[in-house]
């Protein structure tokens, strides 16, 4: 029983007791909550989506037999990349439907609630403009857009920031997306990936820069900065590729340690190294996040990624 006196025994397990995270019967509240909306390509830890007030809408991805099924729905990430290690051909990935947002705006609605959707960069995926005509079509007002320009972790900063302003600095929610707008500009990833392959066959890279970046014994480091994934240096091999990822993040002005970092793998965790003793050792920044990477970015970035996810000093 919660403890807020909040849980009668016909509840709907759709709503949550914004103190205790426990399921709240679907009627009206007597306080307002500030939903934060995203997507799985956020790729968002279980401790964090499970935070009150957080809803996570997933994209699809689908192999070449057909198979797959909603991210971390229908499809888990072991799931996912026990495909990936044998098929020859790249997963497609697809939006989220309308009625899945409709489904959140229309509970938020019936219950006075806000939301912020924080959704990956509308360059890489239409999930933002799905997101959009989703609360136009249930004539949803109450609620803030906040295009990501980045995606995975790098969305993960923001969410978890504007969990911050809400909880702890209480915030309404006007002034935590006006925070977030400005926090966002600072945000980048660096990526060294084995191939171009899945990123062009996906329409996520030019074939002129995939013909560069996938160069015999060339290894290629992409950022993605304001939503563009950029081709932003190439080495031979892997030790290579990692001292240009150390350089190109001077070059875009350092690490703001205020906001930690998170460092990024598709299939093996220890492609990692590199990056653990260069974040430690060089930069003496401790307490970063590491993650795999989901189904949806993975279907893009493919086997052997190695990613950092930080943001700018001002």
């Amino acid at each position: 029983m919660c403890i807020h006196d909040c849980l009668p025994p016909n509840h709907v397990a759709s709503q949550r007791c914004f103190f205790c995270h426990r399921a709240l019967p679907h009627r009206k509240r007597f306080f307002r909550m500030i939903r934060i909306l995203t997507d799985s390509a956020s790729d968002l830890t279980a401790t964090d989506s499970a935070r009150p007030g957080v809803y996570t809408v997933p994209l699809s991805v689908t192999f070449a037999d057909g198979t797959g099924g909603l991210d971390g729905v229908e499809l888990t990430a072991d799931e996912f990349y026990a495909h990936l290690k044998v098929d020859k051909v790249p997963p497609r990935t697809s939006q989220p439907s309308p009625q899945s947002f409709m489904t959140i705006f229309e509970d938020a609605k019936e219950n006075g609630d806000q939301v912020i959707a924080i959704l990956i960069s509308s360059n890489l995926s239409g999930t933002y403009q799905c997101a959009r005509l989703a609360a136009e079509s249930c004539d949803f007002e109450d609620v803030f857009f906040v295009d990501s320009r980045t995606a995975s972790q790098g969305e993960g900063i923001l969410i978890r920031e504007a969990l911050r302003l809400r909880d702890e600095e209480h915030l309404p929610a006007h002034a935590i997306v006006a925070e977030l707008e400005q926090l966002k500009q600072r945000i980048r990833i660096l990526a060294v990936v084995d191939s171009l392959k899945h990123l062009h066959k996906g329409g996520r890279l030019p074939a002129a820069v995939a013909l560069v970046g996938g160069a015999l014994g060339v290894k290629p480091v992409l950022s993605v900065v304001d939503g563009q994934i950029k081709l932003a240096d190439t080495a031979r091999g892997r030790p290579g590729a990692f001292v240009a990822m150390f350089k190109n993040i001077e070059k875009m002005g350092g690490v703001d340690p205020r906001y930690g970092y998170a460092l990024l793998y598709s299939d093996e965790k220890g492609v990692l190294a590199p990056l653990h003793h260069y974040m430690h050792e060089n930069l003496h920044i401790t307490g970063g996040r590491v993650a795999r990477l989901g189904p949806v970015i993975a279907s893009h970035a493919g086997p052997g990624c190695a990613g950092l996810v930080f943001v700018t000093k001002e």
